[in-house]
């Protein structure tokens, strides 16, 4: 199983450079076994640029993630806790082997009215992102 996972842009480029060695999430897959996670940059990008392995989830309360994590969120504090405002729990996903994609998939163009998961949206089959998906038998990937 793998994911795509909307990230803003700047953090997506920060997981692709190596600068950001943890994803922070409120909530969590439930499927425990992901494969791949896909990037999808949000506006104004709307395209994935790359994908990461998943290493270790941990669970923990958000001031531990950041006492634990802080050197590898890509974030500075104010904005890490003002994400996790109101949350008793949080998680940190250890990101390895990111890579970018030397062509950004526009899936609004493979697939029409694609609308990007809020979070994240778990893709039915392990896809090649870096060849195109625009074909009419990929049209029905995305959950």
């Amino acid at each position: 199983m793998n994911v795509l996972l909307s990230i803003k842009p700047r953090h997506a480029e920060a997981i692709i450079k190596g600068q950001k060695k943890y994803e922070f999430r409120r909530i969590i897959f439930k499927d425990k076994h992901i494969d791949i996670v896909y990037l999808y940059a949000t506006h104004p990008i709307k395209k994935i640029i790359g994908a990461f392995h998943i290493g270790n989830i941990i669970k923990d309360k958000p001031k531990n993630l950041w006492h634990r994590f802080n050197d590898g969120s890509g974030l500075d504090e104010a904005e890490f806790f003002e994400y996790f405002k109101d949350a008793e729990i949080g998680f940190a996903i250890e990101i390895r082997n990111a890579e970018m994609y030397e062509k950004p998939i526009d899936l609004e163009d493979a697939i029409p009215g694609f609308i990007p998961p809020q979070s994240f949206r778990y893709v039915k089959y392990p896809l090649n992102l870096k060849e195109d998906i625009g074909d009419q038998k990929n049209k029905r990937l995305i959950d």
